[in-house]
């Protein structure tokens, strides 16, 4: 059963896979690419397309860049202020990555355990006003799992999994349906530098997503009213 309730206004947000070029200030409409070109608009469309009488709005509010520190900084007016009913979390890949690309840098880096003591603050702020969150899992598309980025970022997954089961949320394990595709695809097929998506990319995302709401393809018709049958007298 899909678990959006009717009228529903789902927000996701988070850094650059879920920005992808969204609408500022507030990512929502059908059109100009309101929503972005990423999984936050295929999530839209799939919702749109299959649950029309739902009338599901759908918000991002993804940023380039973020990290934890960065949606705290923003979770006043991001979150709380646009009173979502559904609130959708992907954040902790460039807390990792930082810590790669920028290792001498070390005032910017966000250990794992400012990552947990933050997130868990921020959904605790909000979890109480929601009828449903979703946490997702930071990723990397890296087969390797002792890999050291691929390691840190497993860490930091097991946080997010950590804090869903706490709090009550559901858990889109991003890496693992990552995973599940690399066994046959090369990284490069999904994200030229193991982070950033294509189109092929963000549909895995969608699926992941998707599946944990209990999205289903096909749903029940409704029978149309019988308009201009003759009636008994």
């Amino acid at each position: 059963m899909m678990l959006l309730q009717p009228n529903s206004r789902v927000l996701l947000i988070g850094d650059s896979v879920t920005d992808c070029g969204r609408k500022r200030p507030s990512g929502e409409g059908a059109f100009d690419g309101a929503l972005g070109n990423g999984y936050a608009s295929l999530i839209d469309a799939a919702l749109t397309a299959t649950y029309p009488d739902k009338a599901i709005r759908v918000i991002n509010m993804g940023v380039s860049g973020n990290t934890v520190r960065d949606l705290k900084a923003r979770w006043q007016t991001d979150v709380l202020d646009l009173y979502p009913d559904w609130l959708s979390i992907l954040i902790g890949i460039n807390d990792v990555w930082d810590q790669f690309t920028d290792p001498w840098q070390t005032g910017h880096h966000v250990s794992a355990e400012e990552f947990a003591l933050t997130l868990e603050d921020l959904i605790r702020q909000v979890r109480p006003d929601l009828k449903g969150m979703v946490l997702m899992t930071p990723y990397f598309l890296e087969p390797d799992t002792q890999e050291p980025m691929r390691a840190m970022m497993d860490r930091y997954g097991a946080i997010v999994r950590e804090l869903a089961v706490r709090h009550h949320a559901l858990l889109v394990d991003s890496q693992a349906a990552f995973d599940r595709v690399l066994r046959t695809l090369h990284s490069m097929r999904l994200a030229m530098d193991r982070v950033h998506l294509n189109l092929a990319g963000h549909m895995v995302l969608t699926r992941a997503f998707l599946q944990r709401i209990g999205y289903a393809w096909e749903v029940p018709s409704v029978p149309a009213p019988d308009v201009g049958r003759d009636v008994p007298a």
